[in-house]
Formats: C-alpha cells, structure tokens, sequence
C-alpha cells in the first residue's frame, strides 16, 4: 500500500510547516500529501511531540494509542517508500520521520515525558540538573566515603574490613532503591494531578497557572533527586558487582 492510499481517507491532525505545497504552490489545507501533485509535504518544526502524536498535553497518557498513530504515521513517511523518488520528497520524508521517532521515542517513556513537559511548560531548554534530596545528604555524603575506601582496600590483606564495608554499603544500596521507588511514586502522583489541572483547565472560571507551575516545579524537584539516587544507585551496582 503506498503512503499515499495510507492518508486518503483522513486529514491530517498535525499541524503542517506550510499552507501550500511546496513543490506546486497548490493549497495543501493540513493534508500529508498534495491533492494536485501528490507530493509529500513537510511536518512543521514547530511541532510539540504531544501534538504529533495527536495526544493532549497530559502525563497518563494511552499508550495503545500513541503506539497506532506512531505506526499510522511512520507508514505514510517511512524513507523505504520513497526511495525512488525525488531528492526533496526524501529528505522530507527522512525529516517528518526522525521527528516521529524522536516524540515517539520521548512520549513511551514516562520520565522522558514529563522532562519533555516541563521543558515544554516551562520554556526552558536546559537539561533538569540531579541534585540529592536534602534529607540524604549526610547519608550520602558518609556513602561516597565508604565507597572510596572500599575501591582502595585489598580484601586479601584486610578481608575483615573489605566485607563489614561491603555489607554497610549494600545496606545503602537497598536503602536507596527504596528510595528511589518512593520518588517514582510520589512524580506519578504528581502525573494525575497535573492531567487533572488539564481537565479543569478555565471550566470554573479559576485559573489554573499558577497550581499548574507550582506543579511543574515540585515534578522537576523530583526528576532531580530521581536522577541523583539512580546515579548512585549506579555507582554502587557498578562498585559491588
């Protein structure tokens, strides 16, 4: 089936880079393909990856259903079915195709997304910093230097104090996991808040901006502190073997 039989029966719900067909000037009106001379035509660059795959700017999103327009869409502007044709309708084609994966790619992940969102939200385009939370950092601190004693002791020649510190520093290892299940739960609760501002979002004439960033904010603090524990989690995976 060619890309274009692919899209004849609908109209594209994606926001287009032109109004006209680049290649005939024609009126192109949202559609993938020109109706004149069935070219294919360019995704905008401004395109958010919510509004690509044609879903609300939410966090519990249906998977089923960022998975069927992934597919939907990469049917109609895979670079295989344009191999014969010209070289602007490949690049095209390449161009709309790496914007799918990369929205498809960030929106499947859960963590992804929502830096995605805050980053979207917030207008910013710097990346979310790790930083411990407050409560672990002398824990963390006295962590790091077990971790650097235990990289420099020789367990033949001290095996009593190379195991009492390994046992201390798996014990840090499982206190973190836990930890760190506890920051995933506490962002996900923060998912259904966020996607229930966006239901509310001007119906009882109360604006919503402000829980909105006050949100946005405490989810960032999260992926924060999220990220740190993952890294020492990390270190310590890669330490103890």
């Amino acid at each position: 089936m060619s890309p274009e039989s692919t899209q004849q029966s609908s109209r594209s719900a994606i926001q287009m880079a032109r109004s006209m067909c680049w290649h005939c000037q024609s009126e192109v009106g949202g559609e993938y393909f020109c109706k004149r001379c069935v070219k294919v035509q360019p995704l905008s660059p401004d395109l958010d990856y919510f509004t690509c795959m044609k879903l609300p700017r939410i966090l519990q999103i249906d998977e089923k259903a960022l998975e069927e327009t992934f597919y939907e869409l990469s049917r109609t502007f895979h670079p295989d079915f344009y191999t014969t044709r010209d070289e602007s309708e490949k690049a095209i084609s390449l161009g709309n195709t790496a914007l799918l994966n990369a929205a498809y790619r960030t929106l499947k992940d859960p963590f992804q997304r929502v830096e995605y969102l805050i980053r979207l939200e917030a207008g910013s385009a710097k990346d979310i910093r790790s930083a411990p939370p407050a409560d672990l950092f002398e824990e963390i601190l006295e962590l790091q230097e077990d971790l650097e004693t235990y990289r420099t002791v020789n367990p033949a020649e001290d095996p009593e104090t190379a195991n009492q510190l390994r046992a201390k520093l798996q014990a840090s290892r499982e206190h973190l996991e836990s930890r760190l299940e506890e920051l995933e739960s506490a962002l996900f609760e923060r998912f259904r808040r966020w996607d229930e501002l966006q239901g509310q979002s001007g119906h009882d004439g109360i604006d919503p901006r402000p829980q909105k960033d006050a949100l946005l904010r405490e989810m960032q603090d999260l992926l924060s502190h999220r990220t740190y524990v993952r890294n020492i989690i990390q270190d310590l995976a890669d330490t103890l073997g």
